[in-house]
């Protein structure tokens, strides 16, 4: 789980910047350059855990050692290698899409799906690697599908009425 933790950060970097990068640009009523930069930042994540994910296939049959000395363990390590495989692709792609939701004000929507796809999927399903995984996968399909459909300019107008929304209450808390 150290290999998945490291490349992990690096998604979670891009989670940080495409919520900040995305609720910036909407809030200044830039839908075009919203949707472009979901589009390059999931490109960029895309490559780069496709990238680590090669690596660590090329690496399989001796990255174990760093770990382990035993033989039987390693092979056994190994063989699950795919499955890390996996893992770092989903876990380079999802986090970009939930900063996306984030930054666009999907919060609620987006603890929906995750407790929906690890605990009603992914736990009843497999357990704990690949229950995880299905879970990781339908949370990324759905995240997906609901992201590059996304109406850019209707959320520049959402994100106007909660910003109006919020500086009329600011108004009202401190009188000038």
């Amino acid at each position: 789980m150290t290999i998945p933790g490291w490349v992990f950060m690096i998604s979670v970097g891009f989670n940080a910047a495409i919520s900040v990068r995305v609720s910036n640009e909407l809030g200044a009523g830039n839908p075009k350059s919203a949707a472009f930069s979901v589009i390059i930042v999931n490109i960029y994540s895309l490559i780069t855990s496709v990238i680590l994910a090669i690596v660590i296939l090329a690496c399989r049959d001796f990255l174990s050692y760093a770990f382990t000395e035993g033989k039987k363990v390693s092979a056994a390590v190994s063989d699950l290698f795919p499955l890390l495989a996996l893992t770092l692709v989903l876990n380079g792609i999802q986090p970009v899409l939930s900063g996306v939701a984030v930054g666009c004000g999907w919060q609620a929507f987006v603890a929906k799906v995750n407790v929906g796809c690890y605990y009603i999927v992914g736990i009843p399903l497999g357990g704990i690697w690949t229950g995880m995984i299905c879970g990781t996968l339908i949370q990324t399909v759905i995240l997906a599908w609901v992201t590059f459909r996304t109406d850019w300019t209707k959320e520049v107008e959402e994100a106007s009425k909660r910003l109006d929304k919020w500086s009329n209450k600011k108004l009202e808390v401190v009188p000038e």
